[in-house]
């Protein structure tokens, strides 16, 4: 993870046209970014397509980016404004071609190294894309991303309150959805430590 001052230099010599200085943001960036996109959008055709537009608009928004405040909190409050964008584009061609059936769709995770020590149970990760959007985003920022409860507020433009809420009721789900029981139990309660 690059420390804050080494994001600033870098917006700072891609905001003077530097392509390579660019170049090193998006590295900095893409893993985390794409694990996101990953979680939130079903269609695994459209991750790409998601991830490039989020760094279009960073190139396009980074002049109006605070230096003063962290990046990576401002970075994925895009994220999920694109992912919204998304949704929300996708909803409507859905209504359009009046698709009312919903194939479930089995997401293949694939995940390299260390990326998602905490949901590397299959079970886990396949109940979670069950939830709700609005519980699986907070599940994702938190645990996946690691993210604070308060950063996780900020991103998503919520009251604290609301996420803390949202993060128990889909801890509640997780547990509720379980067909083992006490199997699965211990995989929640994995994740609710890290609370």
């Amino acid at each position: 993870m690059k420390h804050p001052k080494e994001y600033s230099q870098l917006i700072a010599l891609t905001l003077a046209g530097s392509r390579e200085a660019y170049g090193e943001l998006y590295e900095a960036t893409i893993r985390d970014v794409y694990q996101t996109v990953h979680f939130l959008v079903r269609e695994t055709s459209d991750v790409d397509d998601v991830v490039q537009e989020i760094y279009i608009q960073v190139h396009r928004s980074l002049e109006q980016f605070d230096v003063n405040r962290p990046f990576r909190p401002w970075l994925m409050g895009l994220v999920m404004r694109q992912i919204y964008a998304y949704r929300r584009k996708r909803w409507t061609h859905l209504r359009i071609l009046k698709k009312a059936e919903h194939a479930d769709l089995i997401m293949e995770y694939e995940f390299t190294n260390d990326v998602v020590d905490r949901l590397s149970n299959r079970t886990l990760l396949a109940s979670v894309d069950r939830l709700p959007f609005k519980l699986k985003q907070v599940i994702i920022l938190h645990y996946l991303n690691e993210y604070s409860q308060e950063e996780s507020a900020a991103i998503l433009g919520i009251p604290l309150g609301t996420v803390k809420s949202r993060i128990h009721a889909a801890l509640h789900k997780l547990r509720q959805k379980s067909d083992n029981h006490t199997l699965f139990k211990g995989k929640v309660e994995d994740l609710h430590e890290f609370q």
